[in-house]
């Protein structure tokens, strides 16, 4: 088993879709990455910043479920990040309604000494120098992992190229694969993004699944079809948590392997959209989620004659 290292915000969100809204809730890339890792049983930190006003039942929940959160720091004095969003009838798209940096204005992240020799590494989405300084703290990692976003296609570019340069996989969505590669085709797309630096390109598509590319290989995973979803928010970086984590249990990162923490992954994010915020995942449990895994051979395996 690997050691995971996870830089991630640990937030506060309001969110409001066709089911319904919430006041101030647990969030952040960093907290739904750590989660969704939890289900492994892996040895994870999670390396952060949230103000006094974060409650402690909230970090009481992430070493509850055996995340490290010694790099999770307290500032006295200072507010939280928060974030507010609606939800489009189609759940696919949402407006942000309020965003308050907060402490994570002045975020500079120091990864606490015993996981300076993490094997594999999970950047959460946040800002690329942010990234950059958690990636150049970690001695010699295995496997380093980006998730981004276009915001910082459109604001940082030049600070994200640095970055995905270091990293070996990089998971973004298919609109942010096309905006950084210039390329509609999602095969040249990728082609185009490992030339950048990573060896792996992850491209999420939501409700449609994940492919997955390495030089001349791909893999496509599908996404469970849900009859309800309630809340998307996290469900990316779930999915992100569930790679890695799965990635870190079983300490192979070849391309085969890889394959099968993309299912996993999707198994997870499928039930982090089932109910608002990390409600689901911190309820989830292993039958749970054996049983989901079982759903997903069956929509993925079959036996054809070839005529």
């Amino acid at each position: 088993m690997s050691k995971l290292l996870i830089v991630g915000t640990v937030a506060f969100d309001a969110i409001e879709t066709p089911f319904g809204k919430t006041d101030k809730i647990l969030g952040g890339a960093g907290t739904y990455i750590g989660l969704s890792a939890s289900q492994f049983n892996v040895d994870s930190a999670v390396v952060s910043i949230v103000g006094d006003d974060f409650p402690q039942e909230y970090l009481d929940l992430l070493t509850k479920n055996n995340i490290n959160i010694e790099g999770i720091e307290v500032v006295p004095g200072g507010k939280t990040f928060f974030w507010s969003g609606r939800y489009h009838n189609d759940l696919n798209s949402r407006d942000t309604l309020d965003t308050q940096l907060n402490v994570l204005a002045d975020f500079n992240p120091v990864v606490p000494n015993s996981y300076k020799d993490a094997e594999i590494v999970m950047l959460g989405n946040l800002h690329p120098l942010v990234q950059l300084s958690v990636l150049e703290q970690i001695e010699s990692p295995k496997l380093a992992i980006l998730d981004t976003m276009n915001f910082w296609m459109d604001n940082a570019l030049e600070d994200l190229m640095k970055v995905i340069s270091k990293v070996d996989v990089i998971t973004i969505n298919d609109e942010e694969a096309r905006q950084l590669s210039g390329e509609y085709s999602l095969a040249k797309a990728a082609k185009k993004i490992a030339t950048m630096g990573p060896k792996y390109v992850v491209i999420k598509k939501g409700e449609h699944g994940a492919l997955l590319f390495h030089e001349e290989q791909v893999f496509f995973a599908p996404a469970l079809p849900l009859e309800e979803v309630f809340d998307p928010t996290g469900a990316g970086d779930t999915f992100a948590g569930g790679f890695a984590g799965y990635l870190a249990k079983t300490g192979d990162i070849s391309f085969e392997n890889m394959k099968n923490a993309i299912i996993y992954g999707s198994n997870l994010a499928s039930f982090c959209v089932e109910k608002f915020g990390t409600e689901r995942m911190e309820e989830l449990s292993g039958e749970e989620v054996n049983s989901r895994l079982e759903e997903f051979k069956k929509l993925t395996q079959f036996e054809i004659a070839l005529t």
